[in-house]
């Protein structure tokens, strides 16, 4: 095998062995993807426990009040700090230890209202967000709570929820989604009472201000095949760590995101987290719960775009009308207004569903985090289109002319950073298709690094279950009391399940094991699937007494625009250009155009540091 097909073998292997192999739980998307729609698991859409909502709102109504009067969003964005009397207002209020047990000292609040204060927060000022996010989403805290000893909770959590700040450290300068190149080592002290970890960690959010952090080191031979990650818990204090260079971004301005130099830091052997060789197995977990904290941030910027979109297109006239009432604004801003509930009716499930842990929400997590992350950007760009100029003139010059300072312009370089943190939008599509073709993997007995098959065992259960993906069902999904259209949209999201499955069966034969490697392909699958998943979400809150006025219009809108983007997914499986557009970047990467970089002046060629 050449040397890149061991590299790739090696990278899927270590991906393989960090998976949940198991699903001992239902998942209302892995039953989807396999032709089976299944509302039962996502109907009666959740309503919030009153008492829950009461302990939620007793804080949300002092943050509102507290983001309003101290936290001044634009500053923080211009001077690329968050003032310490704001981290201390949030201390104060308890919004470091926010879903943390009350015997630590936490507010012991659920999931649900968790997301409720992170979206509000997001609505005014996405950096404060982050800083919160970023230490109990993923920091610390998290992973504890999940894998902790009864020893390293009662040390550390206490000091997390009092406010001490945490941050999670895997990415490194070589290493973003493939971790079995990752070079940072923690080696036994000559005692065997320590290791010492030596390496770099990269993007950092929270890192050069942590006083605690989760960091992913080798902990075998670095001449080993293949690494044994474990994860420790580390002091930011501790003698070696250091912060060689914070990072400045197109948005997000106000967190403290760095690279991170370990050198001979000692980690006491106590302070590994589930056991050796098992941190990514704990970062994949922990992120099926961290990345329910995305849809519920995405929520709150997008709804603040419609605000500040839907007050200008009232304001603001020409052609005799204001410019709401023209059509291609009047388009933007219904588009928007249906994506918003939809991504929320996404949050507040996926939120539900972590709360009651009945489910395997692996891929209901991934699921939200792409969809709701992609929502975003278009309605924020949609929200800068309309406010047009304004748009893109920040808030500070806008109120400097005795305008309005609405922050758009803001909203969108923070916005587009959802697409890449906690995966890639291309990353969590392979992670979403992989998990989606486990059924057919345990059937047939293959796995992601071997080609054998059970042909027998494939044989018996394909002649029974593909057949069944035809059939007609004369009968609409049960237990949603819905009418009209929308009764028809819940049809078609289980007619959908069923083709969506079949075409990913019909490109399994196609593609065989060389499907992993058509990712646009399986984006397109995976993008059908995102599609139906918020439908459902959509349609299972339209049937819930609890469902908000004029709501059904809203979602009729949703699903007919998701009906005809799931057409052309469908569509676009069988008839594509992928070969002849994947030809032509390989000509690219090669050179082969040099005039395309013609008439250019590209200084950044001369500041690049030049290789050893």
């Amino acid at each position: 095998m050449s040397k890149p097909g061991m590299e790739e073998k090696r990278s899927l292997e270590v991906a393989e062995a960090a998976r949940e192999t198991e699903w001992q739980l239902p998942s209302f998307v892995g039953e989807m993807f396999m032709g089976r729609f299944r509302p039962d698991l996502i109907h009666p859409y959740p309503e919030q426990d009153p008492e829950d909502r009461r302990a939620g709102d007793r804080i949300l109504e002092k943050l509102k009040l507290f983001l309003a009067a101290e936290v001044d969003a634009d500053r923080i964005d211009r001077e690329k700090e968050i003032p310490p009397e704001v981290i201390d207002g949030l201390r104060d209020m308890g919004l470091f230890g926010i879903k943390l047990p009350t015997e630590y000292g936490g507010l012991g609040l659920s999931q649900v209202n968790y997301n409720r204060i992170v979206q509000l927060v997001a609505s005014h000022c996405a950096s404060t967000a982050v800083l919160l996010s970023a230490h109990q989403s993923i920091g610390v805290p998290q992973p504890l709570k999940m894998f902790g000893t009864d020893e390293q909770k009662e040390k550390y959590l206490p000091r997390l929820a009092k406010g001490e700040i945490s941050a999670f450290a895997l990415t490194e300068p070589g290493v973003g989604s493939d971790p079995s190149k990752m070079t940072t080592t923690a080696v036994p002290t000559a005692d065997g009472e320590a290791y010492l970890i030596n390496g770099h960690k990269l993007w950092i959010s929270n890192g050069p201000v942590a006083d605690l952090l989760i960091v992913m080191a080798r902990t075998n031979d670095p001449a080993d095949e293949r690494p044994e990650i474990t994860a420790f818990v580390v002091e930011g204090q501790s003698d070696g760590l250091t912060t060689e260079h914070r990072c400045d971004f197109m948005g997000l301005k106000g967190i403290q995101n760095g690279l991170l130099r370990f050198e001979n830091v000692r980690v006491p052997k106590e302070n590994i987290v589930l056991g050796l060789g098992k941190g990514l197995k704990l970062a994949l977990q922990t992120l099926n719960t961290g990345r329910l904290t995305l849809p519920a941030a995405c929520g709150g910027a997008m709804k603040q775009a419609l605000a500040m979109a839907t007050e200008w297109a009232n304001e603001r006239r020409q052609w005799g009308a204001p410019v709401g009432h023209h059509e291609a604004v009047a388009a933007k801003l219904a588009t928007m207004a249906g994506e918003i509930f939809a991504v929320e009716s996404l949050a507040w499930l996926t939120s539900a569903m972590a709360d009651r842990g009945e489910m395997d929400i692996r891929l209901e997590a991934a699921l939200a985090k792409l969809y709701c992350s992609e929502a975003l950007w278009r309605t924020v760009d949609a929200g800068v289109q309309i406010r047009g100029g304004r748009g893109y003139e920040t808030a500070e010059s806008l109120q400097g002319r005795g305008e309005a300072p609405m922050p758009m312009e803001r909203l969108l370089r923070d916005a587009r950073i959802n697409l890449i943190i906690e995966g890639t939008s291309e990353i969590m599509r392979l992670f979403i298709a992989r998990e989606a073709l486990d059924p057919h993997m345990r059937v047939a007995g293959a796995s992601a690094t071997s080609s054998k098959i059970d042909v027998m065992g494939a044989g018996k259960f394909y002649a029974r279950w593909y057949p069944m993906l035809w059939l007609p069902r004369f009968k609409g999904p049960e237990g949603f009391e819905l009418r009209g259209s929308l009764a028809s949209h819940l049809r078609f999201a289980e007619r959908a399940s069923r083709r969506l499955a079949r075409d990913l069966f019909h490109m399994m034969m196609v593609h065989r094991q060389g499907l992993q490697k058509k990712q646009m392909i399986l984006g397109r699958l995976v993008d059908t699937g995102a599609e139906l998943f918020a439908m459902s979400a959509v349609l299972s809150r339209c049937a819930s007494p609890g469902c908000p006025a004029g709501a059904e219009e809203l979602a009729d809108l949703f699903c007919r625009q998701a009906r005809r983007r799931i057409k052309r997914f469908h569509q676009e499986v069988y008839c594509n250009d992928d070969t002849r557009t994947y030809r032509v970047a390989r000509q690219v990467l090669k050179g082969s155009f040099p005039w395309l970089e013609g008439n250019i002046v590209s200084t950044w060629k001369q500041k690049a540091p030049k290789d050893e």
